[in-house]
């Protein structure tokens, strides 16, 4: 997996605000953010004009070609550089595209409400999935030093693999760490499904994302607590058995080498790197380092470059949460 961002010749289908382009990739709008329909049109993303159409095949035979219907239905776009047709997946037959522009106009409403503004926006994997982020006026402060920004994602699939997806995604500034805590009552993700009413519960959705908010008040409660606690060399070995499993005697030379590097890098990340200055030795660096280890140096399956497909990966693989929940909750227990 490299970085994923679609693109035709020198062109790609991303837009970011005010920074270089990932990959030197897509537009790069400097003074300013941009706008929903901007996304649209700057990154490639607006007039795919995504249906439905039914499935055939053929079975050629001495006495010619026989068309045969298939079951399901295939999504198909207009290619935002060639304006060709292009399939990009197969779905059930309750299945309702939601276009990019729905997508962009739930993000406007959204952003005029909240005062966040538009960050990036692009198209991965072909046109299957769309992503569009906006970072919110307000940070939290941990501990007093550790800055955490509010970002929120939207993403959604145009090939039935997954729902349309709003999260909640606080990132901490100093290493661009992504968090993810399992809350007990509280909600940092909202999900629709692509039916027919998918397109008015994105309007509820507005309404829903108070949750999230009131995620963000509890994950600080949480963080402000455990920077308060003293963890100790043995304590953060613990939290590494807890959350990525200790290998068994009988393991393989290459799984207890996976595991040896692993932890090794793990150790150094909680002790010694300089993104956990000033929170050094504390639970909340512990899981500081769980999470910068997941998002930066976890191993990917790639040919091309690493740090793009780890990015890719956070914003469209659920296994990243995953680990970072199951370190919060052996942090605090619900």
């Amino acid at each position: 997996m490299s970085h994923e961002i679609e693109t035709h010749g020198a062109q790609a289908a991303a837009v970011f605000a005010r920074k270089d382009a990932w990959h030197r990739l897509g537009t790069t709008v400097r003074d300013r953010a941009f706008t929903a329909e901007e996304a649209m049109r700057l990154g490639h993303l607006g007039g795919w004009d995504v249906r439905k159409l039914p499935l055939t095949t053929a079975e050629v035979s001495e006495g010619g070609v026989t068309a045969i219907e298939v079951p399901g239905f295939a999504t198909v776009r207009t290619n935002p550089f060639t304006g060709e047709p292009e399939a990009l997946g197969v779905v059930g037959g309750g299945y309702t595209p939601l276009q990019n522009e729905d997508h962009a106009e739930f993000l406007n409403l959204l952003a005029d409400e909240s005062g966040a503004i538009f960050d990036t926006a692009g198209s991965l994997r072909g046109g299957r999935q769309v992503f569009i982020t906006m970072q919110l006026p307000d940070s939290l402060t941990v501990g007093g030093t550790d800055r955490v920004d509010l970002n929120i994602a939207a993403l959604n699939s145009h090939d039935g693999s997954s729902a349309f997806r709003i999260l909640v995604t606080p990132v901490r500034v100093v290493c661009a760490n992504t968090q993810s805590a399992a809350l007990r009552n509280h909600e940092s993700s909202f999900s629709i499904r692509h039916t027919r009413n998918a397109k008015a519960a994105v309007q509820a959705a507005r309404d829903a994302l108070g949750l999230t908010f009131t995620y963000v008040d509890a994950f600080q409660v949480e963080a402000e607590r455990l920077i308060q606690q003293t963890m100790t060399d043995a304590a953060f070995d613990a939290l590494i058995d807890a959350t990525f499993g200790k290998a068994e005697a009988s393991a393989t030379k290459r799984v207890r080498e996976t595991e040896r590097r692993r932890r090794s890098r793990l150790h150094w990340l909680f002790a010694d790197a300089d993104t956990q200055a000033g929170i050094r030795d504390t639970a909340w660096a512990g899981y500081q380092a769980v999470a910068e280890y997941v998002d930066h140096y976890a191993p990917v399956r790639t040919k091309g470059d690493e740090k793009n497909a780890r990015a890719t990966r956070v914003l469209t693989s659920d296994d990243p949460d995953r680990i970072k929940r199951r370190a919060w909750t052996v942090l605090a227990p619900a």
